[in-house]
């Protein structure tokens, strides 16, 4: 409410203020023909008859306003509103220009004239101004119109916006809960497989599917969160992983410590990392190495994702079939960041694949 108040003092103020430069415009224009004259007036007098007229429609402007809110030109609505403004324009310039011979012949306008009464005095401003004063109106009117258009542009560009937004966000969040179900149901179908060889292991892994499902939990509405958070979750993960594998599984971390800040979309290493172990990795009786990489350069975060295991047929990454996490990846990354992304899955030297991910980089502390 205050902040209304204070913008529209703020917008009588600019008002006030743009008669005001007229005034001295057309004192400007008053004074070079004043060149021309035997007897030249005073700038003070000038400035002081183009500063009445001025402010006599400054005063007026509110019954313009008013009539262009009440008459504008709607369709349907064109022809009875231009027949009022047509009115209301020699109307209200008739009403300034009674005003002007009222006062400006007592500050000696027009020059070198004097007049015997007021009704000649009128009759005189009538005549010299009446079209120049209608103009006025009409040049009043059509700003009016033109800011209240490009307000109104202005409200139809920020509710596509929002609702552009609030589109992508909903979009954003199926995807993200696409991941909880699936990432869940195949982490209960590990803790299945070891309830009868190993009990104690399966024990300790809900145990760690309990934090797991904490940390997954508290994030559930954030759509990015600091890489280092991000880390933290996947390391829950994995530990469940490596009770199921054993000494089969082993992970490597390659992480930049300027990079722990960035702002990652949430959830985005868990189903990479989770595709590499179920094609790469548990296929090979041997198991396999992850190799999980951040780093930061040039204004990016560099991600990486890189297996040892039995990687893609004959190398054919482009002919790969994605399931629910890659896709649902590529579908988060194109929403969050257009084609401001980098997305590249390729065969790695000496067996296996590697994921590389590039999005800009940007600390948690911008909001």
């Amino acid at each position: 409410m205050e902040f209304s108040k204070q913008h529209r003092i703020f917008k009588w103020l600019m008002i006030f203020g743009i008669w005001t430069l007229g005034g001295f415009f057309f004192t400007s224009q008053f004074l070079l023909q004043n060149q021309l004259s035997q007897r030249p007036v005073p700038v003070y007098q000038v400035l002081a008859w183009q500063l009445f007229s001025g402010y006599v429609w400054f005063a007026l402007m509110p019954v313009i306003f008013w009539l262009a809110r009440r008459f504008s030109f709607e369709r349907g609505r064109f022809w009875r509103s231009l027949l009022v403004h047509l009115a209301a324009s020699v109307v209200l310039s008739a009403v300034q220009l009674a005003v002007d011979a009222l006062v400006l012949p007592k500050l000696g306008y027009p020059p070198n004239r004097q007049f015997a009464s007021f009704g000649e005095a009128y009759r005189f401003f009538l005549i010299v101004n009446l079209h120049f004063s209608m103009t006025i109106y009409w040049a009043v009117l059509g700003i009016k119109y033109a800011v209240n258009y490009y307000r109104m542009y202005q409200e139809r560009e920020l509710r596509a916006a929002q609702l552009e937004n609030q589109l992508a966000q909903s979009r954003l969040q199926v995807l993200k809960n696409q991941l909880h179900p699936h990432f869940l149901f195949n982490t209960l179908n590990n803790i299945s497989e070891l309830v009868y060889k190993d009990p104690d292991a399966a024990e300790q892994m809900i145990a760690s599917l309990s934090d797991l499902l904490r940390i997954a939990l508290d994030k559930l509405d954030v759509q990015e969160v600091p890489l280092q958070q991000e880390l933290e979750f996947l390391g829950k993960y994995l530990e469940i992983e490596q009770m199921r594998f054993h000494d089969r599984l082993e992970v490597r971390y390659e992480i930049s410590s300027d990079a722990l800040d960035a702002r990652v979309p949430n959830m985005i290493l868990q189903p990479l990392v989770e595709n590499a172990i179920k094609y790469g990795i548990a296929p090979r009786a041997e198991g396999g190495c992850i190799e999980i990489g951040a780093s930061r350069a040039n204004g990016h975060l560099n991600l990486k994702v890189a297996d040892d295991g039995l990687g893609v047929p004959f190398g054919d990454v482009a002919n790969l079939s994605e399931g629910v996490g890659l896709s649902n990846t590529r579908a988060r990354l194109k929403h969050l960041y257009g084609t401001e992304h980098n997305f590249v899955l390729q065969t790695r030297d000496g067996g296996g694949l590697r994921l590389d991910l590039q999005i800009p980089f940007r600390s948690n502390e911008e909001k």
